[in-house]
């Protein structure tokens, strides 16, 4: 994703090929968790980042239940939390999406299944797909107590179900989040014949409304 904004036409078959050679693995489809908890409020707080943002944010976006979905930086300082900045990879930061979400439509524990299973791949270290970098790992940023338990025992169980060929290295984060500049709000819907997004993202909603019609919603 270190290439945005417009691309010369000139420039399209080169990062096409780029991406095609780097796209990301196929999804795996995970189990539901054991322990969850619906909330009796009807608005909470997730915030995830695994990679590009703007394929995770793409993906959150088409889940019933989420309220929005915001492409940001979590895990550093305030006055670093730009892309030019984070991109150096000096700061500490994740790519993160925030997710506002009811949870009497949708738990917690089905946003992380969907995070693990189709938003990302969480055997990568540090990288995703073509990034690579530890603002591209893969982490999450808990936002309550209540969260850091169900996302440990769901780590913990997809690890003990050896649901994927390597060890998940997800890790449970804190930090404040902060959004991200407003040419990466809703990329995926803006632009979506751009090379990267196609190869990368796109694939990620289509999963997504194959592997869980019910939660799915169109834009």
């Amino acid at each position: 994703m270190k290439i945005i904004g417009l691309i010369l036409p000139a420039a399209l078959i080169g990062v096409a090929a780029y991406t095609m050679a780097n796209a990301r693995e196929p999804v795996v489809r995970t189990p539901a968790p054991l322990f969850d908890a619906k909330g009796t409020s009807h608005q909470d707080v997730a915030v995830v980042a695994g990679g590009c943002f703007w394929g995770v944010e793409g993906v959150y976006d088409h889940v019933k239940g989420v309220i929005s979905a915001t492409s940001g930086y979590a895990g550093g300082a305030a006055n670093t939390a730009t892309y030019d900045q984070v991109s150096n990879e000096t700061t500490g930061h994740a790519e993160a999406v925030r997710i506002v979400y009811d949870p009497t439509k949708v738990s917690y524990g089905k946003l992380l299944q969907i995070y693990f299973s189709v938003a990302h791949n969480p055997t990568e270290l540090n990288r995703q797909g073509p990034d690579t970098g530890t603002s591209y790992r893969s982490a999450i940023f808990v936002q309550s107590p209540a969260q850091r338990e169900i996302a440990a025992k769901y780590i913990a169980q997809l690890n003990a179900a050896h649901v994927f060929a390597a060890p998940i290295v997800t890790k449970l984060e804190s930090g404040h989040f902060y959004a991200a500049e407003g040419y990466h709000q809703k990329f995926l819907e803006h632009n979506p014949t751009y090379p990267y997004i196609v190869v990368n993202d796109a694939p990620k909603v289509a999963a997504l409304k194959a592997m869980y019609p019910a939660v799915y919603k169109d834009r």
